[in-house]
């Protein structure tokens, strides 16, 4: 197998999206499609991946990192020209070279890796992905010769009325002989309507010379879609949504309703986990086997143990055990860690604590920047009072605790191992161990009380 290269094409503004954004940094099921290409391309055996950027170019380096090399295209004046920009890094290396379009999310590894091997077989110094549509009005059509081989590229508004009964279109992505790009797009003109280099001549040129062009037919059309406004992003977001949703189902999910289920390309589930309707699950989120995520809930970027439930809530950022009831309408924010059979339940939010196994805040509590130990109760409308308007504070609740009901915990503060506080105490000292605190005024009952104001009116 030859050295193999890749050029991704995201230099273009995308000015049909009418965005601030930059085009290819707008996400597809969570994630830039930039970055799609890109990490589809990063599974194959590349040695260079050269990423040519140009509006929006610090954006993208910083969305790509490390991994990829740069080069600025100053002047958008056409396909060829940004695959040029290339040109010091690539052009005296043997090998093949993929070049594909930055706004192209769903074209899969699989697919490049078929271009690439049908690109080799073939001995051809160009190869073409294309693929076939009932509908290819406004698409580049591929006619083929006799031999099977690629005769030429014509677009729509050039193409014969028998050209355009062709249904196998180009979509854009191409394999070339790396020594023979670079020389034909030395010779590729900007003599056309618009004055820009265009890639598809370098076909012309390969042709020309009397080298083999030739293409690869996707089975797939929809993975060929290149998104350059609204309408077509989310054409992109229902295909991926499709592909990943099918992927889950088979490996032995339930998604109730896969067209109201929204999962991001990087999430696991296990087997026999039921996902309800209007669930969102992204970012590098894993769940367990048995679990009952949703319905109307959103994790992200979440560790999520075997057998939990999750009802109507939201999670970001934070690792949950394994037997845990979450919901509904909790909020478990970033840096938080609940361990194995804790309840978080109706209106609580967490953030930043730890709770230790078998534990329960069950209704109407904030607890934040805390650590909660192992099998404590906190009573309805518990709260941790952690920001006194300048810093945040620890509380610290040691295993057996019991907090009554619409307690304030001022932090900093410990309550020992096994204590109990009475409800509607607000504690501002620490709580040795299986003390009882109460912290709160004693009741004064006025008898008669009501009759002295109404005989004052």
């Amino acid at each position: 197998m030859s050295n193999r290269y890749a050029v991704i094409l995201a230099a273009g503004q995308g000015t049909r999206m009418k965005s601030k954004l930059y085009k290819v940094l707008h996400p597809v099921c969570g994630k830039p499609m930039v970055q799609h290409v890109f990490d589809q391309v990063s599974t194959l055996d590349i040695k260079d991946i050269v990423t040519v950027i140009g509006h929006g170019a610090d954006l993208v380096q910083s969305q790509l990192g490390e991994a990829s090399e740069y080069r600025l295209q100053e002047e958008q004046l056409g396909t060829a020209h940004a695959v040029i920009q290339a040109k010091d890094l690539l052009q005296d290396k043997e090998g093949v070279t993929l070049v594909i379009c930055g706004d192209t999310p769903l074209i899969k590894a699989e697919t490049m890796e078929a271009l690439f091997k049908h690109h080799e077989e073939q001995s051809a110094k160009a190869t073409i992905l294309t693929a076939h549509t009932g509908q290819p009005t406004g698409y580049g059509r591929v006619v083929r010769n006799t031999a099977g081989h690629v005769e030429k590229i014509v677009e729509h508004k050039d193409a014969s009325e028998e050209e355009r009964l062709i249904e196998e279109i180009n979509t854009g992505t191409y394999c070339f002989d790396n020594k023979a790009l670079f020389q034909a797009l030395s010779q590729v003109s900007n003599d056309n309507a618009q004055g820009e280099y265009y890639l598809p001549d370098v076909i012309e040129i390969l042709k020309a010379q009397g080298e083999i062009v030739t293409a690869y037919q996707t089975p797939d059309f929809e993975e060929t879609l290149g998104v350059n406004d609204r309408v077509a992003l989310s054409q992109a977001e229902m295909y991926l949504k499709k592909r990943i949703n099918e992927h889950h189902m088979r490996n032995g999910v339930t998604i109730v309703d896969p067209l109201n289920t929204y999962i991001g390309v990087d999430v696991e589930i296990g087997s026999d986990t039921i996902i309800y309707p209007g669930t969102m699950l992204m970012g590098h989120t894993i769940i367990g086997e048995d679990c009952e995520i949703g319905p109307s809930t959103q994790i992200e970027n979440c560790q999520v143990g075997s057998e939990t439930v999750i009802r109507q809530s939201v999670a970001h950022d934070s690792e949950i055990g394994a037997g845990v009831k979450i919901g509904p309408f909790a909020h478990i924010r970033p840096q938080s860690q609940i361990d194995d059979e804790v309840k978080i339940g109706n209106f609580v939010e967490i953030k930043k604590a730890k709770f230790g196994k078998g534990s329960k805040a069950s209704h109407l509590s904030y607890i934040g920047d805390a650590e909660v130990g192992k099998d404590v109760n906190l009573g309805c409308g518990s709260i941790t009072v952690n920001y006194d308007g300048k810093n945040k504070y620890l509380t610290k609740i040691e295993d057996g605790v019991f907090v009554g009901c619409n307690s304030n915990l001022v932090a900093p503060v410990t309550i020992g191992e096994g204590a109990y506080i009475a409800a509607g105490s607000t504690i501002t000292d620490d709580v040795p161990g299986n003390a009882l605190s109460i912290a709160r005024a004693r009741q004064v009952n006025k008898e008669n009380y009501v009759d002295q104001l109404n005989q004052k009116k």
